[in-house]
């Protein structure tokens, strides 16, 4: 698992109150960099090898200005050449959402998909949920 803080500004907050319900996705993104360094360390896009072909998303609560964000990135499956991350967004020990990114490991310049090398797959599966 891999795990980042975030600090919600008062700008990610809506008329309700809130944090709005867009800046979840986003900070997932964000969140997923660690996943997105497995295949290319840099994160040099011009050696970019990742598309993401899907992404959902679940509302378990309302988020709130004021108090931290943990966002905890997993694994959830392995396959030949695309991989789920699953992932759930923490605050005052409540689970306020989560979803799941299906990525594939991807050739931009002949525009198909790759198999995910073994050795990157084993480091994938230390971050199996």
């Amino acid at each position: 698992m891999f795990k980042e803080q975030i600090t919600p500004r008062f700008s990610d907050t809506d008329a309700l109150g809130h944090v709005n319900n867009t800046m979840v996705p986003i900070w997932f993104e964000g969140a997923r960099d660690p996943v997105f360094k497995l295949f290319m360390p840099k994160l040099d896009i011009k050696d970019w090898q990742l598309i993401l072909a899907k992404i959902t998303v679940e509302y378990h609560g309302q988020i709130f200005y004021g108090s931290l964000i943990e966002v905890r990135t997993y694994i959830s499956r392995i396959g030949g050449a695309s991989f789920d991350v699953y992932q759930e967004l923490w605050q005052n020990d409540k689970k306020c959402g989560s979803g799941t990114a299906v990525m594939v490991h991807f050739c931009y310049r002949e525009q198909t998909s790759k198999k995910i090398p073994d050795d990157i797959k084993i480091v994938m599966q230390q971050h199996l949920k």
